[in-house]
C-alpha cells in the first residue's frame, strides 16, 4: 500500500505515505489506509489528496512558496479552494467517523500551512535584520533561485529547502553569523562546492541556514616556514575555505612542487570541504590524505569561537606512519586567548589495516574539524604542506578485458610489487569499474574493439630514470598475466586525449624498445610497419606521439 501514489502534483521521491505522515501524522496515515478499502466513487479522496498535493507542490517549489508569501490576495484564493474541497468531503461524508477524523487532521495542516506563511514573513524580517549587522543585506538570500541551489549536493537527494543561504565576503563574518543564527534557533550547514556524495550540506529541517563559503577565496603564496618539530623549513601554502582545489595544485605546480590533496572533484571542490571531509584522491598513495598534509586550520565553533589547530612534530608524511601525532588546539575570543590544549593521539588510530582512510571513525580520538563534515564547526582557512615530486614519472595505464575477478587481484599484486621496489614510488593508483569505464565514455588505448572492463592508471615516481623504467616494465608484465593490455605515457593527459589519425609518421618499430617491457630482440632499422598510416596516435605535450609498436598499448616518450 505504501508504494501507491495518488496525491497529485507530487513529482518528489516522496511517496503518498511519507507525504502523509509528514501532513498529517502517522493516525492520518492510518486512516487514510484504512479507508482506500473502503471506497465506493473515490471521488472524496481525490478532492482529499488534491488538497493534500497542493500544500506539498507550494512547500517543495520556494518560487511558489515566495508568491504566497507576498501576496496575500493570491494565498487566500489557494486556501479558500482547499478548504471548499473539505466541505465537499464533509457533506458526502455520510456520518462516517473515520472520515470525520481524517478532515479534522486534514483542517488542522491547513491550518498549520496558513500559519506558516505568516510566521516565515516574521522570522525572515528578523533574520535580515540581525544579521544585516555583521554582513551586507545583498549577502542573505531568502530568494527560491538561491534556496533551490542550496537544497542537495552531488547526491541530489533533497528532503527540506533551507531557510536563509548567508555567503559572508570574509573569514570574520563568519564567527559573527554563527552566533546571530545560534541565538535565531536556526540549524547552521557549513557549505562549499557542493560536491559531496555523503550528504553533509542537504538540510533536513525547514528552519536551517546555508553558510557558503565560495566568497573565501584568498590563496596566499608559498611560503617555506619552520614548523613547529620540524628540522628544516618546509614549503607550505595558505588557503581560505572557498579556494578551489585546483587553484591551489596550480600554484603548487607552478613552483614544481605538488599538493597532494587532489580529489577527483578537483575543478569544483573547495578546501574547507577537503578539510571537513578529510578528502584524499589518486596521490594518497604516497602523501595520504588532507589530515596527512595540514599544517593548521582554523574553525569557528557552534559556541562562536575561534579554534586553531595546529600540527606539532610534522612527520611530513602519512600520519599512521608515526608513532604518535600532536595536535595543538588554542581557542580565541576575538584575538583574545580563551584556552589551550595538546592533543596527542596514536598514528595507527588513523587508519584500519588495509584501508586507505577509516571513514566510520567520524571522532578521531575528539580532534576537531577533521573528517566531521562541518558538524563540529565551519573550517575558514588552512595552510598546507606542499611536496615535491621525484624528477621522472611514468603513468601507467591498464586495460583488462576479462572478468573482474582475475583482473581486480592485480591492483594488490602492482602496489606489493611497487612497494618492494627500492627507489621508485607509487605516486598514485585510479581505479576505473566497468560501470565507470561506460560512464565517462573512456577511450580504449588499446587496439581490441571493446571497452574494457576495469582500468587502473597509476604514477610511477623516482629520481632515476632507469630505475622508473624497469619498474614500469615489471608492472606491465603483472597486468600481461592477468590479461590486461598497457600504455605508458609521461602523464594522465596523454593517456585520455582522444585518437586521432596519424599522417605520415613511418619511424622504425624499435624505437622505445626497452619500455616494452617484454624482452623481444629489436627489429631491424630497414623494417616498417606497412600499416602504419592507419594507426590511431594520440596527442602528447602538443606534439603528434610515437607508439613504439603497433600490437597491444601505445608508449610515449
Amino acid at each position: 500500500m505504501s508504494r501507491v501514489r495518488e496525491i497529485p502534483y507530487n513529482y518528489t521521491s516522496f511517496s503518498d505515505r511519507e507525504i502523509a505522515l509528514r501532513l498529517l501524522g502517522a493516525e492520518g496515515w492510518q486512516l487514510v489506509s484504512e479507508l482506500r478499502e473502503e471506497r465506493r466513487t473515490g471521488r472524496s479522496s481525490r478532492m482529499l489528496y488534491e488538497v493534500l498535493g497542493e500544500i506539498w507542490a507550494i512547500q517543495r517549489n520556494p518560487y511558489l512558496e515566495d508568491e504566497l508569501v507576498n501576496r496575500p490576495k493570491r494565498r487566500a484564493e489557494a486556501l479558500g479552494g482547499m478548504r471548499r474541497r473539505l466541505g465537499e468531503i464533509e457533506s458526502r461524508r455520510a456520518g462516517n467517523i473515520k472520515v470525520a477524523r481524517l478532515l479534522e487532521l486534514t483542517r488542522d495542516a491547513v491550518d498549520r500551512f496558513e500559519d506558516e506563511f505568516a510566521a516565515t514573513r516574521a522570522l525572515r524580517a528578523k533574520v535580515l535584520r540581525r544579521l544585516a549587522r555583521v554582513t551586507r543585506r545583498d549577502n542573505i538570500l531568502f530568494d527560491g533561485f538561491a534556496r533551490v541551489s542550496h537544497v542537495t549536493d552531488a547526491t541530489d537527494w533533497r528532503v527540506e529547502m533551507p531557510f536563509v543561504v548567508v555567503t559572508p565576503d570574509t573569514e570574520d563574518e563568519i564567527l559573527f553569523l554563527v552566533k546571530e543564527l545560534v541565538d535565531l534557533g536556526l540549524t547552521i550547514i557549513p557549505r562549499g562546492g557542493g560536491t559531496g556524495y555523503t550528504g553533509g550540506v542537504i538540510p533536513l529541517t525547514r528552519r536551517s541556514a546555508v553558510i557558503n563559503t565560495e566568497k573565501l577565496e584568498a590563496l596566499g603564496a608559498i611560503e617555506h616556514l619552520e614548523l613547529p618539530g620540524v628540522a628544516r623549513p618546509h614549503p607550505t601554502i595558505r588557503a581560505s575555505a572557498g579556494v578551489v582545489t585546483r587553484r591551489v595544485m596550480d600554484v603548487a605546480e607552478e613552483a614544481g612542487l605538488v599538493f597532494a590533496v587532489d580529489p577527483t572533484s578537483a575543478d569544483a571542490s573547495c578546501i574547507g570541504g577537503n578539510v571537513s571531509m578529510n578528502a584524499g584522491g589518486k596521490k594518497a598513495v604516497l602523501w595520504g590524505t588532507a589530515i596527512d598534509n595540514l599544517a593548521w586550520w582554523r574553525m569557528v565553533t557552534p559556541q562562536g569561537e575561534w579554534l586553531e589547530v595546529e600540527r606539532l612534530e610534522h612527520n611530513l608524511g602519512k600520519i599512521h606512519d608515526a608513532p604518535s601525532a600532536k595536535f595543538r588546539l588554542r581557542f580565541f575570543e576575538k584575538k583574545k586567548l580563551l584556552r589551550e590544549r595538546i592533543l596527542e593521539i596514536p598514528g595507527s588510530h588513523f587508519r584500519k589495516e588495509g584501508l586507505g582512510k577509516d571513514v566510520s571513525d567520524k571522532f578521531l580520538a575528539g580532534l576537531p574539524g577533521i573528517q566531521k563534515e562541518g558538524s563540529d564547526g565551519i573550517i575558514v582557512a588552512a595552510r598546507f604542506i606542499l611536496h615535491r615530486m621525484p624528477a621522472h614519472v611514468r603513468t601507467v595505464c591498464l586495460e583488462f578485458f576479462g572478468l573482474a575477478r582475475d583482473a581486480v587481484p592485480a591492483i594488490v599484486e602492482i602496489k606489493n610489487h611497487v612497494e618492494k621496489s627500492k627507489g621508485v614510488l607509487l605516486a598514485g593508483l585510479e581505479h576505473l569499474d566497468e560501470r565507470y569505464v561506460k560512464a565517462v565514455g573512456y577511450a580504449s588505448k588499446s587496439r581490441r574493439n571493446q571497452r574494457p572492463r576495469m582500468v587502473l592508471i597509476g604514477d610511477l615516481v623516482g629520481d632515476d630514470v632507469d630505475q622508473v623504467a624497469s619498474v614500469a616494465s615489471s608492472v606491465v608484465r603483472i597486468a600481461n598475466a592477468r590479461g590486461g593490455d598497457e600504455a605508458l605515457a609521461r602523464g594522465a593527459q596523454a593517456l585520455l586525449a582522444r585518437p586521432r589519425a596519424h599522417r605520415g609518421d613511418r619511424q622504425a618499430h624499435q624505437r622505445f624498445q626497452d619500455q616494452r617491457g617484454r624482452g623481444d630482440p629489436a627489429p631491424p632499422a630497414r623494417r616498417v610497419h606497412r600499416g602504419h598510416r592507419a594507426h590511431q596516435h594520440r596527442v602528447f605535450g602538443g606534439e603528434q606521439a610515437r607508439p613504439a609498436r603497433c600490437a597491444g598499448g601505445l608508449f610515449f616518450p
